[in-house]
Formats: C-alpha cells, sequence, structure tokens
C-alpha cells in the first residue's frame, strides 16, 4: 500500500538522520549542550553515574505507553515492572546499585549476606536482617518471604510470572500452592521468624538468581487478595501505594514504616513516584523533552520521530542504550503449516532482515541484525548462521524460500496470522514490513495490533492463540538473570509451556532441548555451560523454530531533572530506577 510504503521511506530517512547526527555526537566532545547545556551529556549514563547526588524531595515523573504487566511480585514478567517493584518489593538478595555489568553482582538485601551453601549445593540458609517491617509497622518474618513464594504455585490465580523456582523446589509438581494446601511446601523450611532454608532436589547454580526476582518477594498473609493483589500490593519497601488506576496512573508515596537502616540498597530520594500512563507515543516523547516527564517506565527507546528531535536538539539528555534484549518472530508450532519445519525455513530466507533493522531506526537506534536467538553477551551465542543472513547483510533469498515452500507442500505459498504490540515503538511497523517481504514469496500475512498490556492472557495463552489462528508472533525477550538458563528456558524448554503467561511462544515441545538445558544447569563451569547453550542454540536455528531478527539498541531519552541515572545490565539496558532523584 502507498502509505506503507512511504512510512518506510520516513523510518529509512529517520535512521539515516540519527546515525549521522550520533556518529557526530560521538565524535565531538561527547557532553554536548543542545539544551541550553541542562542535560548532563551524550551518553552520560552509559556505564558510569549521570548527575551523582543525594539529595532527597521532589516528586519523579515518569510516563509510560504501556502500564506494568502486574504490580503484584509473584505475575509480573515485564523486565520494566521488576525495575519498577525495586520501589515498593524487597527479596532475599538483590542486584547491586551499580551501573553497567557491576549492577548484575547479587547483594543481600532482606538477608545478613547472601546464601550460605551446603556441600552438595543443595541447602541454602539465609538470616533476615533486624528491623524488617511492613507498611503497616509489623514485622516482616521469614514466613512472610516463604509465604510470598509459595503463591507462584497459584498458577490457576496467581497467573504470570516466570516458573523458575517452581520447576527447581517442586519438579515433580506436587505443591499446589497456599489456597489450596495449607501444609506448605515442604522444600522451604523457617525455624525461626530469621531464619529460612531451601532444600533442592537437585543442585541449580542460578538458584539465588530466582530469588532476587520479584518471584521471591514475601507476601504478608492476611493482606494477601489473591488475583486483586495487583490493585493493592502491600509494601515492604521504601514507598507505598497510593493510587493505582490500571492503564491510567500510579502514584507511590514514602512508607514511613520503611528503616533505611534495614535497606543498604534503597536510596530513596524522591518524595513521591507519579506516572502517567499513556498510549501516544510522539507525544510522550514530545512531554519529556519538554521537562513534563523526567524518564520512560518502559525504557524501549523513543519512536522514531523523537529520536531525530532527541539527537538533533537536546542530545545531552540522550543515552544510546545497550541491551541484551533479542527482537523475533515466534513460528508457532501448533498453527498449520508451520507444523513442517520447511514452511518455517521458508519465512527465514522469505525474511529482509536489513529491512527489518532500517524500520526499527537502523543500526545505531534498533541495534545489529541478529543470527543467534542467544543475545551477545549471554553465554549460547555463537556465530553460526545456517541460513547466511550475516553473509547476505540480511536480505531475502527469496529462490530457497520458495524451494522450502515445495518441500514443505505449499508450493503456491500460504496464509497466516501475526501479531505484535501496538504500544512498542516500531513494532507493528516492522509487522507490517515482514508482511510485504513474505508476500513476494506467496506467504500471505494479516497483521494483528494488540495492547502489550493484554499479550500475557493473548499470546500467552495456547488455547487463545488456537481460536484466534495466530501462527507467528513479534515480541523482544532479554534475560531474567544473565545465564543461559535465564535467558532461554522460558523460551524452549517444553516444561515451561503455561496456559496463560505462556513465553514459549512457538509452543516448542522437543525432549532433547530439554535435555540440553538440564545438562547446561548442571554444569558448574560456566564456559562449558556455554558450550552446551551453543548446541541448544544451533538446534533451535536447525529446525526453524524461532527467528531472531535484531539484537536491540534504544535511542532513550534522560531528564535534566534526573540525578543518580545509570543503565545497568541488571535490567537489560534500562536505567536502575531504585537509585534516581530528581533535582526540585
Amino acid at each position: 500500500m502507498p502509505t506503507v510504503s512511504s512510512k518506510r521511506r520516513l523510518t529509512a530517512g529517520a535512521a539515516l538522520v540519527v546515525a549521522a547526527l550520533v556518529t557526530t555526537t560521538a565524535c565531538g566532545s561527547g557532553d554536548g549542550d543542545g539544551d541550553g547545556g541542562k542535560g548532563a551529556g551524550y551518553n552520560a549514563a552509559l556505564n558510569k553515574v549521570a548527575n551523582a547526588s543525594k539529595k532527597k524531595g521532589g516528586t519523579l515523573k515518569m510516563v509510560g505507553k504501556q502500564d506494568l504487566d502486574s504490580a503484584d511480585p509473584q505475575r509480573a514478567y515485564y523486565g520494566m515492572s521488576w525495575d519498577f517493584m525495586r520501589f515498593y518489593t524487597r527479596q532475599l538478595v538483590s542486584y547491586d546499585t551499580k551501573p553497567g555489568k557491576a549492577g548484575t553482582k547479587l547483594v543481600p538485601d532482606l538477608a545478613t549476606s547472601t546464601a550460605k551453601i551446603s556441600d552438595d549445593g543443595k541447602t541454602y540458609t539465609y538470616k533476615l536482617r533486624d528491623g524488617l517491617t511492613w507498611e503497616d509497622g509489623s514485622k516482616l518474618t521469614s514466613k512472610d518471604v516463604k509465604y510470598g513464594i509459595e503463591r507462584a504455585w497459584a498458577t490457576d490465580t496467581i497467573t504470570g510470572g516466570p516458573g523458575y523456582i517452581r520447576q527447581t523446589l517442586d519438579p515433580k509438581k506436587e505443591y499446589k500452592g497456599p489456597y489450596k494446601d495449607k501444609g506448605g511446601l515442604k522444600a522451604i523450611e523457617t525455624p525461626d521468624d530469621q531464619t529460612i532454608i531451601f532444600k533442592l532436589p537437585k543442585r541449580n547454580g542460578d538458584f539465588e538468581q530466582f530469588l532476587a526476582m520479584p518471584t521471591g518477594s514475601p507476601v504478608k498473609e492476611s493482606k494477601d487478595t489473591k488475583a486483586k493483589y495487583t490493585q493493592r500490593p502491600f509494601s515492604a519497601g521504601p514507598y507505598k501505594f497510593q493510587t493505582y488506576k490500571s492503564n491510567k496512573k500510579i502514584v507511590l508515596v514514602r512508607n514511613d514504616k520503611w528503616k533505611k537502616s534495614s535497606d543498604p540498597i534503597r536510596a530513596a530520594l524522591p518524595d513521591k513516584i507519579d506516572v502517567t500512563i499513556s498510549a501516544n507515543l510522539e507525544e510522550n516523547d514530545k512531554k519529556l523533552m519538554e521537562g513534563d516527564f523526567d524518564v520512560d517506565l518502559n525504557g524501549t527507546g523513543m519512536t522514531q520521530s523523537g529520536r531525530v528531535t532527541a539527537v538533533s536538539d537536546h542530545r545531552a539528555n540522550v543515552d544510546n542504550m545497550h541491551t541484551s534484549f533479542v527482537r523475533y518472530v515466534a513460528l508457532i508450532h501448533t498453527a498449520k503449516p508451520f507444523d513442517n519445519e520447511h514452511c518455517r525455513k521458508a519465512v527465514f530466507y522469505a525474511t529482509d532482515f536489513a529491512s527489518l533493522q532500517q524500520t526499527r531506526g537502523g543500526k545505531v537506534a534498533a541495534g545489529d541484525i541478529a543470527n543467534s536467538t542467544f543475545p551477545v553477551a549471554i553465554p549460547g551465542h555463537s556465530d553460526y548462521d545456517p541460513y547466511g543472513v550475516l553473509k547476505r547483510k540480511g536480505k531475502p533469498d527469496l529462490a530457497k524460500a520458495k524451494d522450502e515452500l515445495k518441500q514443505c507442500k505449499m508450493p503456491n505459498g500460504f496464509s497466516t496470522k501475526l501479531t505484535a504490540r501496538n504500544n512498542n515503538p516500531g513494532e507493528v511497523d516492522a509487522a507490517e514490513a515482514l508482511q510485504a517481504q513474505l508476500a513476494k514469496a506467496n506467504i500471505k500475512v494479516d497483521v494483528d495490533a494488540l495492547d502489550g498490556a493484554d499479550t500475557s492472557s493473548i499470546t500467552g495463552s495456547p488455547s487463545v492463540v488456537k481460536k484466534r489462528g495466530y501462527g507467528m508472533t513479534m515480541s523482544g525477550w532479554g534475560p531474567d538473570f544473565p545465564s543461559g538458563q535465564g535467558y532461554a528456558q522460558p523460551l524452549f524448554d517444553s516444561r515451561f509451556l503455561n496456559p496463560t503467561g505462556n513465553y514459549n511462544e512457538s509452543q516448542i515441545k522437543d525432549k532433547k532441548i530439554d535435555g540440553l538445558f538440564d545438562k547446561a544447569i548442571a554444569e558448574t563451569d560456566p564456559v562449558k555451560a556455554g558450550e552446551v547453550y551453543k548446541e541448544l542454540d544451533k538446534r533451535i536455528l536447525d529446525q526453524a523454530d524461532w527467528m531472531p531478527f535484531l539484537y536491540e539498541k534504544n535511542i532513550t531519552w534522560r531528564g535534566s531533572r534526573l540525578t543518580n541515572a545509570y543503565m545497568s545490565d541488571a535490567y537489560n539496558g534500562r536505567y536502575d530506577y531504585v537509585s534516581l532523584g530528581v533535582v526540585k
């Protein structure tokens, strides 16, 4: 369609402008003065702290195109939700408040130290700090930690969220959660209010990483409203909820029962955190640049027009964030004809990866073309490129695409449906670009744009996917924690297939892949584990199970009022929200 092709030209032009401006900035002073010297400088928060300060007070103003997937710590799975939850949840251990890779170090939070681990690697013991309280002033105990974690087993009520703890502590799926089984999970012991002990059926070197997720947050049983808990979580952190209007507004205010002496992580600088949810992406960028807001809640980068204006006029407020996100298309095995790997391979060969890169903003703003299912920083990534994507510089091979169609007995092509999130910058554009590309191989694609906040109950529900006839899902994924297990297991392990909140969107059921996960997880040498993950990556690519197309970078706005802004690898290149302050 003419409007689509003109949009493509606009996108390509914007990408070139951003690339030229960023290159000019990088070759210049590095600080820039695009907004009168108010910003801390171009890339000032990349692996360092921009505008360091310990001053308290003021309101941190955030804007988001999309609401939290859940405010309930056991249900949330979006990276920005986990980052935001640092304001009101706590865990036994959490990530250090340092820039870049240093932020991935686990440090004690509720606990006095990281775990005391038994010689066989299967028992983890923690002692809680003194002075831990809930927002009503009552004592926070080890039993609250246990109860919070147990909620993750109530999957018929507490939907969504990662499944690592369940898989590790209860591999036989015997426990039914605290609402049905009042006896509690036997793998967790609380001999007294200050002690909690985890008994693993078999060792898992990443276990403490699971506890650092919001899934490991305590919940006070008397305040648990089950499925409604997301409407008003009970705080153990420095802030508590004043207002939560779904898809509209979040307001956090100080929790006066929180004690800084019991919390070595959270600076708690602002008096209030005010979040506005608005699906108007370009207006959000405009208001960020005008100073109405300080930072983007979602942290997925600016729109194409916003990038150009920000880099050209306000480059001292811009960070070109490196992330561990991979943009991908899941090819759904249960949707015919994608049950045939040759039909899946036809999509790989017909895709113009270079065009998708331009549509998303070009190499500078969108990132590099992907060949591996693993991001570059995660063990398991390799240069393996069975479809010649990098060799052809991202260009399609229609002859091979049509040959694969013949092999899957679809010589005249086929029709399918592709989902994309309408509140993720550039995703619907990329889906429409892919639609046009695949049409050249006689693969007819209908694009269904969805609200990203609803995807866990739509694309994350195999039954809904089947009912709606979806064959492909476009999305993005980053590691839950920095290992092959933390990145890949929810995507590819059949044991992580869930009726809702499912992230194995291709619905892969491959016992060999499951076995490779088991082998890598049991390996204590990370280098050797990485080699197993490379084998896993190769199998997924060879079978065309899941198509990566970009290793993502973002052009991110950093408000002039922000203090203590730094990119954290623990949160996939977002700012570590809990450290932020503002100049009043």
